[in-house]
């Protein structure tokens, strides 16, 4: 970025990584948003409504050269309940054994928020699971890495075990749909392409 001032309102370390791989110039920075502020709805729909909102409550003034970075994941079940952060163990075991031998979507949505003009998109992949036993379950779940993970698990580490196909973009199950960033930044804002 050259004129751009990027801000990341995400405590997520997976997100902070996958940015570096665009850019290391940008800044985290906290949104105060409440995600229970947003209703549920259609998946696509709710996941833009909490990066929106996320990008969209910050301290951070909003100079001309400003843009902030909002996002949030969700999974969605076959029979299309929104799973989010398990609440505990039993919570990320319901979670499981409801994706176990199924094709789920992962949904990412992203806020490019900025003084001048705001864009919202969604990405969504596909990931199938293995068939799971309740003890594979138990196990993956005694590592500790579901605890705040959409969907109970991370693609990134051991949850890549559960996994037995992926169609659409990896880094999206991640946290952030790193190549549809960049095409949305450069489009938003094509002096400061990437």
């Amino acid at each position: 970025m050259t004129l751009m001032e990027l801000y990341l309102a995400s405590k997520s370390p997976r997100r902070h990584e996958l940015l570096q791989q665009i850019t290391s110039d940008f800044t985290i920075i906290n949104s105060t948003f409440d995600e229970r502020e947003v209703p549920l709805c259609d998946p696509e729909e709710y996941v833009k409504k909490l990066a929106y909102g996320k990008a969209t409550h910050t301290t951070q003034p909003l100079n001309d050269d400003t843009v902030i970075i909002g996002c949030d994941t969700i999974v969605v079940s076959p029979d299309n309940t929104i799973f989010g952060k398990p609440k505990n163990n039993e919570d990320g075991f319901m979670m499981l054994k409801k994706l176990s031998g199924k094709t789920h979507s992962v949904i990412t949505g992203v806020c490019l928020y900025s003084k001048s003009s705001s864009k919202t998109f969604a990405v969504k992949t596909l990931v199938t699971f293995y068939p799971l036993l309740d003890e594979e379950i138990r196990h993956y779940l005694s590592c500790g890495e579901y605890t705040d993970k959409a969907g109970a698990y991370g693609i990134q580490g051991k949850g890549a075990l559960l996994c037995q196909k992926i169609e659409g973009d990896y880094f999206n199950i991640v946290g952030l749909p790193i190549a549809t960033l960049v095409r949305e930044l450069n489009s938003l804002f094509p002096a400061n392409n990437v």
